[in-house]
């Protein structure tokens, strides 16, 4: 790059106190990966771009849809059925000439995943899963590469920087703070809780700036801490996050034992057969005088089920009230059938046979109009 451009392009950066040609230099010469173009990945990508970080990855097998327009605003209806990665690279190669962005139009797992980071300085995950994040920070762990993390829900996102040695004798990582992967439908996600779509664009926001923090030193990245923001009050707080190596004894410590994890199965609730129905069989079921439906969605959450008789028992109190479901058979619903499928393999566990329990599969967004949900 002719250095007449570097300093029009990059001139407010460059004129910073403590910035200067030599870390707008090192952002030119650095390679990062993003690992999800969706809420998080979007901002995170446009920030980079613009400010001059050298080669860029796109990590993403997902393709546009309506419902991610009000958080993921680099796409449009026009992308809507295209794929993100590609679409992504497009747009931001409008940006800047300069950037070199790579695409992999994929999803990471345990056979590219060593393959794909090892190129990269850098990790950005902004993956909406615990399957992925898992497999994200151990490829990290083994690559020995900083991994910025991030996170959000309804109104409340969480930042970290791993695997980078700070004051520890290492630098902690996401089995530190989440030992355990939780099951699906334990915790809920964006589909399932909703975010507001400003939230995303604020933490993956966060996720580049560490970036730029780290590639060029200046500042104090967020090594060894966990961020938490609210949106409703602006509210943030920093905790430290130790290592505790002796808690997460999965964890892979070499590439085969990597290649032989199954990071899905360990996120996913145990097999049962036969839990899930379809709307015929959960309209069916509903006719019997011992059956009963059960929202296990959290007060308050739409779309509002009308015209069906049903109990509500949220997840939150799920396990408590276990005991007070009499009825033989339970059918248990919720927004996409996640957590009323893990319900479902509680109720089973607890009850065995002497219980029939089904789960709502898709939930209320997929059979809405079929069960009368307004």
């Amino acid at each position: 790059m002719e250095e007449k451009n570097l300093y029009e392009r990059y001139n407010r950066q460059i004129i910073l106190k403590g910035f200067g040609v030599d870390a707008q230099l090192k952002l030119l010469q650095a390679k990062v990966l993003v690992v999800g173009a969706g809420g998080l990945g979007c901002p995170a990508l446009q920030y980079l771009v613009a400010a001059g970080v050298g080669t860029i990855g796109i990590a993403d097998d997902d393709l546009v849809t309506l419902s991610n327009l009000h958080r993921q605003v680099l796409y449009s209806t026009d992308d809507i059925g295209l794929s993100k990665a590609q679409v992504a690279a497009s747009k931001l190669r409008g940006v800047s000439s300069d950037v070199t962005i790579l695409v992999h139009n994929e999803k990471l797992h345990n056979n590219n995943a060593l393959d794909v980071i090892a190129r990269y300085d850098l990790v950005i995950d902004g993956t909406d899963n615990f399957t992925s994040r898992y497999l994200i920070n151990d490829a990290c762990v083994l690559l020995k590469k900083p991994l910025v993390y991030g996170a959000v829900s309804m109104y409340e996102g969480q930042l970290a920087v791993f695997n980078v040695a700070g004051s520890h004798k290492r630098g902690v990582h996401y089995r530190d703070l989440f030992p355990v992967p939780p099951k699906d439908g334990e915790i809920r996600n964006c589909a399932e809780g909703g975010v507001l779509g400003m939230l995303p664009g604020i933490i993956g926001t966060m996720q580049a700036t560490e970036v730029v923090k780290l590639l060029t030193g200046i500042g104090n990245p967020l090594i060894n801490k966990l961020l938490t923001y609210d949106i409703l009050t602006h509210e943030t707080y920093i905790v430290e996050v130790a290592a505790s190596p002796a808690a997460h004894p999965s964890a892979p410590t070499t590439n085969g034992e990597f290649l032989a994890m199954d990071y899905a199965a360990a996120c996913a609730p145990a097999e049962t057969p036969g839990l899930e129905i379809d709307a015929l069989q959960f309209h069916q079921l509903r006719q019997q005088k011992s059956a009963v439906v059960i929202d296990v969605r959290e007060f308050g959450e739409t779309p509002l089920i009308k015209n069906l008789e049903h109990r509500q028992i949220p997840m939150s109190v799920f396990s408590q009230r276990m005991s007070s479901i009499e009825p033989h058979t339970i059918i248990l619903v919720c927004q996409h059938g996640i957590r009323s499928l893990y319900a479902a393999e509680m109720l089973h566990d607890e009850f065995g046979a002497a219980r029939e329990v089904h789960s709502l599969k898709g939930g209320l967004v997929k059979w809405g109009l079929e069960i009368d949900v307004r």
